[in-house]
């Protein structure tokens, strides 16, 4: 029996949008029709993954249709932002991947994200065994308030309004690129961007420096300047405290993001609540340097108010925006604004 009569409970979500991650075994079948399958592919593990994905997503609509919820369900990859029409909360079904990509869409902050990792790396068995070996390939869960291990016990609380003390506002990274002839916006990273070479083997070449603003009607900046004059959306900047760059990218993380890939490369696992941005140079490169560099600048963060500022100097690079599926592509003298300054994402944590 549920704990919540529905004769007199109020629904807090009423209207959700329900996305389902394509797994792998999904994939491989379509391939696999075309003859165009990996040889060396174990159907059977995929197999298990797959029902076990299935099961959690079952169990989910179940619990939604029991508290008479009205929800739409839509595949990760055929998300589009005419699904989110009166939406007032999104459920991402899958692992981190999944509420990376579902997360993008939400470029206004006004509807709250939960994640719900359908197939964590420590299974029920594993629980009731205890052991401590974990399956590196599964999801690790961390921006998945649920899972299916407890789903059905935990959605109710959560579309009823008792869990509103878990849902937090998340500092997400904004990032502009100004090309010859055009400006373009990029959407909200929650997690992080990598700002490379598109071959891991050929050097990153960018100027990295600071914006501060110009008071256009004096000529003169608001602090003192030591770089050239730039313009984002119509204001005036300079390029403080610039530094030439050969490396292998640039990774800038928010504090979601910074026991990710940046907890990885080196970087500093930040506040739960900072509000800061975090940057690390990857494998920065003195040789034939004219500069004589600390390496304590690799590693740094950018506080609210602060606006990071890249020249791209190689011919070619890529920004890629929480991890490989969403990128943009960069040319040689593209400029790149990097702040705090997206909206925050209410999610659930």
């Amino acid at each position: 029996m549920s704990a919540y009569n529905l004769g007199s409970a109020s629904l807090r979500y009423k209207n959700l949008l329900v996305v389902i991650k394509q797994t792998a075994f999904e994939e491989y079948s379509q391939l696999k029709l075309r003859g165009q399958a990996p040889k060396a592919l174990r159907w059977k593990r995929l197999e298990q993954r797959y029902k076990a994905h299935k099961q959690c997503v079952n169990d989910l609509l179940s619990e939604l249709t029991k508290h008479e919820v009205s929800f739409n369900c839509v595949n990760r990859v055929d998300l589009d932002r005419q699904h989110l029409a009166d939406v007032d909360l999104m459920i991402a079904v899958g692992g981190d991947g999944t509420v990376l990509s579902a997360a993008h869409f939400l470029d206004h902050g006004t509807i709250p994200l939960l994640g719900v990792n359908s197939d964590p790396n420590v299974s029920l068995e594993d629980r009731k065994v205890k052991k401590k070996r974990r399956d590196e390939r599964k999801s690790h869960g961390a921006l998945c308030m649920l899972s299916k291990l407890n789903i059905k016990e935990s959605i109710a609380p959560i579309i009823y309004g008792e869990k509103e003390d878990r849902l937090y506002k998340r500092t997400r990274i904004r990032c502009k690129i100004k090309s010859t002839f055009s400006e373009t916006r990029l959407v909200p990273a929650l997690n992080d961007l990598l700002i490379s070479n598109p071959s891991p083997a050929s050097v990153s070449r960018f100027r990295l420096g600071w914006l501060s603003t110009i008071d256009d009607s004096t000529g003169m900046p608001s602090v003192p300047q030591d770089g050239a004059k730039t313009r984002f959306a119509g204001v005036s900047y300079d390029v403080d405290h610039s530094l030439n760059v050969w490396s292998s990218g640039m990774w800038v993380s928010t504090s979601t993001g910074s026991t990710a890939a940046m907890s990885a490369a080196g970087g500093q696992p930040m506040d739960f609540d900072s509000s800061d941005l975090q940057y690390m140079i990857r494998e920065h490169m003195l040789e034939n340097s004219n500069e004589v560099i600390d390496h304590s600048v690799d590693n740094g963060f950018s506080h609210s108010g602060e606006v990071m500022h890249l020249r791209w100097n190689s011919q070619r690079g890529r920004i890629f925006i929480d991890g490989s599926h969403l990128c943009h592509d960069l040319e040689l003298g593209d400029e790149i604004m990097i702040d705090n300054e997206a909206p925050p994402l209410p999610m659930f944590m």
